[in-house]
């Protein structure tokens, strides 16, 4: 049955990153590997441009109705000084919040090609493989009440922790099941010994852990996460935390890897319908440039094929593809180093192309 794709490029970067994937998608297509049609809608400060609306109701229609979602990034200087709620990110917010992608999958890769590239040394990142699945619709980014006001004569700004046990329960779950097709290890990142909200997180993924008996749960305080991923990143599997610890943890992890801008990501729902893109942003500074890394939205291709597409053996093909591109030194800006050939946006995207045709 044919599936659909959502093609959301966004702002700065997003449209050059986005144009590369799309060229591998339709290569697929044409040869009969894949059974989809795309659409492409503004999101983000393209959404606001085109609308007057972040998340334009036609482009939320869209993604309702699509079996995936490619996003390229949102964002940039010129959107800062409009109302909160018409900023590019309220538009990647909400998607997350009307989808119910509560679900999001941060892998740390080191690629071996990439060793160097790393800030640690290669002894302590080497082989270096970690999926850190964080919380997405919850937690204190979404959490009520939360404002700015006046008290005691002075501006006032507050936010809300909290979670609910079924919020916690399917996040674990979604953790859990990962881990049993990986290394059947789970580290539970929360701040117990200070806050309540975490007293519960942990008491429910102690429950959880009940019913996967072949994967062991460990329990980690937020601080000493943070420590652990520089002085000995490879003692973890899956880590699971919310919201808020996941997006600094995740980044944090990703510069392990030498390169932000080599790592896709997934945000997906209870059903396995997700919503992939780069975790590098939209990188203004460098837009239409022609040197921003494809490779994690390419490769965010291959995570969607995997995890809400059925289809692993493309998503594969993908990543060899990136392999082999990388085995031949060709490197954007962001991942050179001496001795390999720099190449623009369309030049890598070209080349994962060619090896995907070989």
């Amino acid at each position: 049955m044919t599936q659909k794709i959502a093609i959301l490029p966004g702002d700065g970067i997003g449209p050059e990153i986005v144009a590369e994937a799309v060229k591998l998608i339709d290569f697929l297509k044409a040869e009969g590997s894949l059974d989809v049609i795309t659409e492409e809608a503004p999101v983000g400060g393209a959404g606001y441009d085109a609308a007057g609306d972040p998340l334009p109701e036609a482009t939320l229609k869209l993604a309702r109705e699509s079996d995936a979602i490619l996003l390229g990034a949102v964002g940039g200087p010129q959107y800062e000084s409009l109302p909160r709620d018409k900023r590019p990110e309220k538009g990647l917010l909400g998607l997350r919040s009307e989808l119910t992608l509560f679900s999001n999958l941060r892998p740390a890769i080191l690629y071996p090609q990439l060793a160097d590239a790393s800030s640690l040394k290669a002894e302590i990142v080497a082989g270096l493989d970690i999926m850190i699945v964080r919380e997405l619709t919850g937690g204190i980014y979404f959490g009520a009440p939360r404002g700015i006001e006046d008290r005691n004569g002075e501006r006032y700004g507050y936010n809300t922790a909290g979670y609910a046990e079924s919020e916690i329960e399917r996040i674990g779950r979604s953790a859990f099941d990962i881990a049993m097709k990986r290394g059947k290890s789970v580290c539970s990142v929360d701040k117990a010994n200070v806050l309540e909200v975490s007293e519960l997180w942990r008491e429910v993924m102690e429950r959880v852990a009940k019913d996967y008996p072949e994967v062991e749960l460990s329990h980690m305080y937020v601080d000493n996460a943070a420590m652990q991923l520089v002085k000995w990143p490879k003692q973890f599997d899956v880590m699971v935390t919310s919201n808020m610890f996941g997006d600094i943890l995740s980044d944090a992890a990703a510069m392990l890897t030498g390169s932000i801008g080599m790592l896709p990501s997934a945000s997906l729902d209870a059903n396995g319908k997700g919503m992939y893109e780069p975790i590098h942003g939209s990188a203004p500074d460098i837009a239409g440039k022609g040197v921003a890394n494809p490779l994690a939205t390419i490769l965010s291709v291959a995570m969607m094929l995997r995890y809400s597409l059925n289809n692993s053996a493309v998503a594969e093909r993908i990543e060899n593809a990136v392999g082999k591109v990388l085995d031949k030194g060709l490197r954007t800006p962001d991942i050179m180093s001496e001795g390999c050939e720099e190449v623009g946006t369309v030049a890598m995207g070209d080349a994962v192309l060619e090896a995907l045709k070989a």
